[in-house]
């Protein structure tokens, strides 16, 4: 058991560090302020290898595995989390195209995702169907060589923007087995977007609702065979909740930072706060925690790696985990810089309103106790 880095697990790092504090970082708060959707800077990653990262080098990607995916999304996110949260979906589209498509899919869409010349959405949530994912509604009948979608998808990042739209819908019967995975390009027939979403943060991507209303697909478009969608969106869930502990733990250690300089800097009552004991104590509890939250991160990262019978808990474990401690040292941040962390001159706000929502995306973390009670409860 090895807690070090590699030395190409540090070159990366060390890009993916560089790239944030040079191309996001100095934008982050413009970016939230004005809901900028930071396409160009994204593709300045995508020439790095940060939109194919786990996707094979035979169509453009980069052919790492999910621990150095999990490295390269804390560092991202350290910059601007709304953004590298965004790279993560797009990522994870990537990998079911890449994991699941046949050889005319993979040529036809990976070297343009790896570009991100097109941009991928995921399309699960519905608005009747979020925690109980595989009740959804949206459905796709089969006519001729085409399917007829119709029904809509809900809080779709990327929604209106996006090239390529990674869509769940009912092929079959009811449950689980009766959901294919579809693809959907912009412009198809009876393809239409919702208004966008006014949000508490992630206001660097716009979000909106995905509708279909007798939406023409190419039967050609549909990953796997009809009803696997349901086990594609699920591993597909797995990559992205590691990646979302990763933006958690990433923007997290951006707040300790500041609030770590802070200490040293204000003083009140004669002395530098670093040097009041009950802070002192604060300050060790968030940095402990943080570092448990990265262990399971890279636990789970390993376990996808090695086909682990239990990553999928394993990664439920580390996104509630991380996303729940994520949250609680972004607030305690705020809180050490008094009333300058409310402020937004300061990044403490912003870091606060973008993890909030990690709680609740790639299954919220009441979903995820679900998924591990059940896993152990099996045994």
């Amino acid at each position: 058991m090895d807690f070090t880095l590699s030395e190409e697990q540090r070159a990366i790092q060390e890009m993916a560090r560089d790239f944030a504090a040079a191309e996001m970082a100095p934008h982050a708060a413009e970016w939230d302020e004005k809901c900028i959707f930071p396409v160009e800077t994204m593709r300045k990653a995508a020439e790095l290898g940060l939109a194919g990262i786990v996707v094979g080098e035979e169509h453009g990607g980069s052919a790492l595995g999910r621990v150095e995916s999990a490295i390269i999304f804390e560092e991202l996110s350290a910059g601007c989390t709304s953004t590298a949260a965004f790279l993560s979906i797009h990522n994870m589209v990537a990998w079911m195209v890449d994991r699941f498509g046949n050889d005319e899919q993979r040529a036809r869409y990976l070297p343009r995702l790896t570009t991100m010349e097109i941009i991928a959405s995921y399309c699960l949530t519905e608005p009747g169907s979020g925690s109980d994912a595989a009740a959804l509604k949206t459905r796709a009948v089969r006519d001729g060589d085409d399917y007829v979608m119709n029904g809509g998808k809900a809080f779709i990042s990327g929604s209106g923007t996006s090239d390529i739209y990674a869509v769940m819908s009912r092929t079959g019967g009811e449950g689980p087995d009766g959901i294919s995975c579809i693809i959907v390009e912009k412009g198809a027939p009876g393809l239409s977007f919702g208004k966008q979403e006014r949000k508490m943060g992630w206001n660097s991507q716009p979000t909106a609702a995905v509708i279909f209303e007798d939406c023409r697909v190419p039967v050609a478009n549909r990953l796997g065979g009809e009803g696997e969608g349901f086990r594609i969106a699920m591993q597909g869930l797995d990559g992205g909740r590691i990646n979302i502990a990763a933006c958690s733990v990433g923007t997290a250690r951006a707040a300790l930072e500041a609030a770590r300089n802070y200490l040293k800097e204000r003083k009140q009552f004669g002395q530098p706060l670093a040097e009041f004991q009950a802070l002192q104590f604060r300050l060790a509890d968030m940095a402990t925690e943080l570092d448990a939250a990265r262990l399971m991160m890279y636990r789970a990262a390993a376990a996808v790696d090695a086909g682990d019978a239990d990553a999928t808990m394993y990664c439920a474990m580390a996104k509630r985990f991380a996303t729940d401690v994520g949250f609680k040292v972004c607030n305690e941040a705020l809180q050490l810089h008094g009333g300058y962390g409310y402020l937004k001159d300061f990044p403490l706000e912003r870091h606060v309103r973008d993890v909030r929502v990690h709680q609740i995306l790639e299954g919220t973390n009441e979903i995820m106790r679900m998924i591990i009670a059940r896993r152990l409860l099996r045994q």
